[in-house]
């Protein structure tokens, strides 16, 4: 029997180095180039004379067809293994999220398949970011009293 000391050091010694540096660079340049294609495709809808709020509706709108056709192709999960977190934080990284599941689970059908685990990914995303905005408008609503 070994204790909680030594297998640590065991684990420590067989687990792979990890290459937060090298990790973070890529995170960056894939999250800035998404934002940056992001950017290009809004500034293609403007030089159309596409008004700004409907180019700005239209960008996003863009970039939610392109997570998702990238993730139909298996596209995006081959650039987040590589990039990790830099796909999660765009509007394309939501697309994703969403229609992984809806696409890996469609074979067990509409309701038990595609609209029970549609949101598994999301879901804690969507319960956590609404549950955030509501304690800062608690909070905000507080420090407006004084």
């Amino acid at each position: 029997m070994i204790n909680k000391k030594q297998y640590s050091s065991i684990v420590k010694k067989n687990s792979p180095k990890s290459k937060t540096p090298l990790n973070c660079l890529k995170a960056f340049l894939v999250g800035g180039a998404i934002c940056a294609i992001g950017q290009g495709i809004l500034n293609l809808y403007l030089y159309l004379k596409i008004p700004e709020e409907q180019a700005k509706t239209l960008c996003s709108s863009t970039l939610i067809f392109l997570g998702i056709l990238f993730t139909a192709l298996h596209v995006y999960d081959k650039l987040a293994k590589h990039a990790g977190a830099g796909t999660l934080v765009p509007i394309t990284g939501f697309a994703n999220s969403m229609s992984s599941p809806a696409i890996e689970f469609k074979c067990e059908g509409l309701v038990t398949g595609l609209g029970a685990k549609i949101f598994i990914i999301s879901g804690p995303v969507i319960v956590y970011g609404v549950l955030t905005s509501a304690l800062y408008g608690v909070y905000l609503y507080i420090m407006s009293l004084f």
